[in-house]
């Protein structure tokens, strides 16, 4: 069984009917459990009531580094991802590559997110394009010694892989290593140790081959996991099996969320 652990169900273009359709698709395909993605507190409530009623997902809670317009404060933060279900603080994280000149506003939310994750003992679900080395230090610098988490829809380097492995972190990948392109990505996810990988779709976006160009679904994760098993040279069932286990040693409060 597979775990999408990272999507965002409350972006899909969908209706609540539809959506109860487009989860009972990837159940069917196997995948057994879905972590919906905050990325503003300013509607969390409103991710919140698109889930509800489903026992398989979870919910995070965050600000996504390119929506510092929905900032809040530590304590904002501290008092919303109390809350009993959520499992996850973020996403959080640094984008230099979309958004450069919020780069000061994205380092004092990323700080308050670690922070939280600390205060609160849930995981981190971490964003990061073109800013390796400061996402790196502030983790280092900040982080208590059992916060743990996740480099989400990863496309950086081995050497950025390997800094957050060593520092108790989960390394996601999404429909990406599917693509033509991405042939560096694709080096490194066979350098990635099996006990420290988790596959996602991010869905709506980034939908795998086949279906790239098309609005992404949880179901999809079974291309990803397919794509990756070949590259690693297991099986499926290998696969399937290590990314579910790591999901919930990861989040294991997901295991009694809802």
């Amino acid at each position: 069984m597979f775990v999408d652990s990272h999507c965002h169900l409350d972006r899909l273009d969908k209706s609540p009917e539809e959506l109860s359709q487009t989860l009972a698709f990837a159940r069917n395909r196997g995948v057994e459990h879905f972590l919906c993605v905050s990325v503003s507190v300013k509607d969390y409530q409103s991710m919140l009531s698109a889930v509800e009623g489903f026992d398989d997902v979870s919910v995070s809670c965050g600000v996504h580094p390119l929506h510092q317009e929905d900032a809040c404060g530590y304590h904002d933060l501290l008092d919303m991802a109390s809350r009993p279900e959520v499992i996850a603080i973020g996403e959080t994280g640094l984008d230099y590559f979309y958004s450069a000149e919020t780069k000061a506003v994205q380092l004092i939310s990323f700080v308050d997110h670690i922070k939280v994750a600390n205060a609160l003992n849930k995981p981190l679900i971490i964003h990061t394009r073109d800013a390796r080395e400061d996402t790196i230090a502030l983790l280092k610098e900040h982080k208590a010694p059992t916060t743990r988490g996740v480099l989400h829809c990863f496309t950086e380097n081995w050497e950025m892989a390997k800094a957050a492995i060593e520092l108790g972190f989960y390394i996601s990948i999404s429909g990406i290593v599917t693509f033509k392109t991405a042939t560096e990505l694709q080096e490194v996810v066979k350098q990635i140790p099996l006990e420290h990988l988790l596959i996602e779709t991010d869905s709506p976006w980034l939908a795998p081959v086949p279906y790239r160009g098309k609005q992404n679904q949880p179901g999809y994760v079974r291309e990803v996991g397919e794509f990756i098993a070949e590259l690693k040279g297991i099986s499926v069932d290998e696969l399937a099996a290590a990314t579910t286990k790591n999901f919930y040693d990861l989040f294991a409060i997901a295991k009694t969320a809802g």
